[in-house]
């Protein structure tokens, strides 16, 4: 069976985060960050220890690896019947990281839609990302320096992952904007979607 699924795309401090967590309250959607996944992956697990393997050599983590964690991730979510796959519709975050990923997932994941927040104002993205990693005492990722190599890297491996689908499926959102105008966008569009009814929206 395949999910169906949401993606929220778009580069580091775009909003991604903020806008999966509101929309992962709304009864019959699911937020999945990645980021969240391998942060609570128990490291005596088999997965957990071949992910700390890699990240201890300070390698990347196999495509084919992330993917499967990841949909072991999704699994326990579905035995806990915290993500009913009849009914519920994913929202995943941070993934897929690069075309590789995307092709991977292909047979697990329906995309209904590609949200790509967007935000024009560099210097905006740089300060949001600076307040987050000082709320999450990250201190070493408020740097510019740090910031400027995970901008980099998303624009080498993970911003041509928005070729790799239809452009019909895909929906552009400026960012720059307040929180709740970036989510209203998306709300709008997903009642054109016929995926988010009145009751819901009232729930």
């Amino acid at each position: 069976m395949r999910f169906k699924t949401l993606l929220l795309f778009g580069a580091p401090g775009s909003g991604k985060g903020t806008q999966g967590t509101i929309l992962g309250n709304i009864p019959g959607y699911v937020h999945v960050a990645c980021g969240d996944v391998f942060r609570n992956l128990r490291v005596g697990s088999p997965l957990g220890k071949v992910f700390l393997d890699y990240s201890s050599r300070g390698s990347l983590v196999p495509d084919d690896f992330t993917v499967q964690l990841w949909r072991a991730h999704i699994d326990g979510l579905v035995s806990l019947q915290k993500l009913d796959p009849n009914y519920d519709t994913l929202i995943l975050d941070g993934i897929p990281r690069n075309v590789a990923q995307a092709r991977l997932m292909d047979d697990y994941i329906d995309v209904q839609r590609v949200y790509y927040l967007n935000c024009e104002d560099r210097q905006k993205v740089m300060t949001r990302l600076k307040r987050r990693a000082l709320h999450e005492n990250r201190l070493d990722d408020a740097s510019d320096k740090v910031i400027e190599h995970r901008l980099y890297v998303y624009e080498a491996e993970t911003a041509p992952v928005l070729g790799y689908y239809p452009e019909e499926k895909i929906r552009r959102i400026d960012t720059g904007r307040t929180p709740v105008e970036v989510l209203a966008d998306i709300l709008s569009d997903l009642r054109s979607l016929k995926l988010l009814t009145q009751d819901e929206e009232m729930s």
